[in-house]
């Protein structure tokens, strides 16, 4: 279990720019939560028809959402711990950003087994801010990246909240391949002492739990109340 190691910085990379994002928009903003019309059916064919993804409109203002518990669950967790965790996924496990947390994408059906990892890897009795959503869950769309060039990779950014696309709609900061199957990149259960092949669920949650719980303790030593930091994140 970790200890009271003193903190690193963190970082992750930059997401990539939303086709179509302009000047408008800033944080907290209509247009950067909810695309009009024509987007969302853009949007909605992507993630249906390229990808293969279940969603569901959303609200009146709000954005497109991801039906989770399908083809894939997902592990939310806080941006700085998330960041440590993701050596531990594929080049091509998909991973969101949005209002200063991750979410790492993961097997169908590892959100049920979530609560009995933990206790099996002895950080169930602790307080951890991060959840797991699955069956019957959802979680908003990141708008569709614009394509990159051949080979470029995106560049490392702070995780402060002071980016506005931490502070916003949902993006992508590892996006899925259209054509690819998805399930072969995400993490899971069954991947546990095999070499290659799908992420080690369990190296990825003990990574998050480690590092969640060493940013309580910081926090602690600051005397600031977990509350007070959940509200913040």
């Amino acid at each position: 279990m970790a200890g009271t190691a003193a903190p690193a910085s963190s970082t992750v990379p930059h997401p990539r720019s939303p086709l179509g994002s302009g000047s408008g928009g800033g944080p907290g903003g209509g247009s950067a939560a909810a695309p009009d019309g024509r987007e969302e059916v853009r949007l909605r064919h992507w993630y249906e028809n390229d990808l293969g993804w279940a969603t569901v409109p959303g609200a009146p203002g709000e954005p497109l959402r991801l039906v989770t518990g399908v083809r894939f669950d997902v592990l939310e967790v806080p941006a700085e711990a998330g960041a440590k965790a993701l050596r531990h996924l594929g080049p091509g496990s998909p991973v969101a950003l949005q209002g200063g947390r991750l979410r790492l994408l993961m097997a169908a059906g590892c959100a049920e087994e979530l609560p009995g990892l933990l206790d099996w890897l002895e950080w169930g009795a602790l307080a951890l801010d991060l959840r797991a959503l699955g069956a019957g869950g959802r979680m908003d769309a990141p708008a569709r990246p614009e394509p990159e060039h051949p080979g470029t990779r995106s560049l490392p950014g702070s995780v402060d909240g002071r980016d506005q696309a931490v502070q916003g709609a949902a993006v992508w900061l590892r996006p899925p391949e259209p054509g690819c199957e998805v399930e072969a990149s995400l993490p899971t259960l069954s991947a546990v002492g095999r070499a290659g092949g799908a992420p080690d669920l369990v190296r990825l949650v003990d990574s998050v739990a480690t590092e969640c719980h060493r940013a309580r303790l910081r926090r602690a030593g600051r005397g600031v109340p977990d509350s007070q930091a959940l509200a913040s994140s």
